[in-house]
């Protein structure tokens, strides 16, 4: 079924989408999303709407996908709506470690998620300490001893930013469903092609065309030590 041709800027087709944004499956709501975007300030409002009610709950990558819609406009009234109510984004940035989240949110809600990338391990550093920060690099010992609190942080605003592709949670939940193989992960979510490895940075996809858990990338080239730390870790069980 095809989507109705939608004249921007009418009352009569921002309330025919209201209703599928609120209530619709998650496939119509990806879709009724960016429609209200270009339906000018009348579209926006119901996405801040939309957002507001649901700002007590869980973020869900659908929540993800209407706050970058709203980060990117350059509506005063938006940005003034953000900054009143999630004014570090919709994913609580919660840490054991005195870490600010807050470059991270940006960066994925922008969708540079090479960059989010980086600082995502820059982070993990800092909280491992500072003989991890100037390595740049995790030691497997590390990773089994990191906060769950933060564990929990990075992998939701990697999850709620990437429409459910990216994330620690989904490479895990991919291993598992994989027996465990650690081979067939690296081809499955594009680490390894055949008997070569991707090469960092360039044969990387960094945006949301990547196969599913291609990111983040958690010390790639370290072996099978730290990811298995990390995917094994008790932030999935709590």
């Amino acid at each position: 079924m095809t989507d109705p041709l939608i004249v921007p800027g009418t009352a009569s087709d921002i309330e025919s989408l209201r209703q599928p944004l609120i209530a619709g499956s998650i496939g119509v709501q990806q879709q009724v999303i960016p429609q209200l975007a270009q339906l000018g300030d009348g579209g926006l409002d119901v996405l801040m709407e939309f957002l507001y009610e649901r700002r007590e709950n869980p973020a869900t990558w659908v929540d993800g996908k209407v706050y970058q819609v709203l980060y990117k406009s350059d509506s005063p009234k938006v940005k003034e709506f953000l900054h009143s109510f999630f004014p570090t984004g919709i994913v609580p940035l919660k840490s054991e470690s005195s870490i600010d989240y807050s470059p991270l949110q940006q960066l994925l809600a922008a969708q540079d998620f090479q960059a989010a990338d980086r600082v995502t391990l820059q982070n993990m550093c800092e909280i491992s300490g500072p003989t991890a920060v100037q390595r740049k690099w995790l030691y497997f010992t590390e990773a089994e001893n990191f906060p769950q609190t933060d564990l929990q942080t990075i992998n939701n605003l990697w999850l709620v930013h990437s429409e459910g592709k990216f994330g620690f949670s989904v490479q895990r939940e991919i291993w598992l469903g994989l027996g465990k193989n650690w081979e067939n992960l690296w081809s499955k979510i594009g680490w390894k092609s055949g008997n070569n490895w991707t090469r960092y940075p360039n044969e990387f996809t960094w945006n949301l065309s990547a196969p599913r858990g291609h990111l983040p990338l958690s010390n790639q080239l370290r072996g099978v030590r730290v990811m298995a730390s990390l995917l094994s870790h008790p932030a999935w069980s709590s």
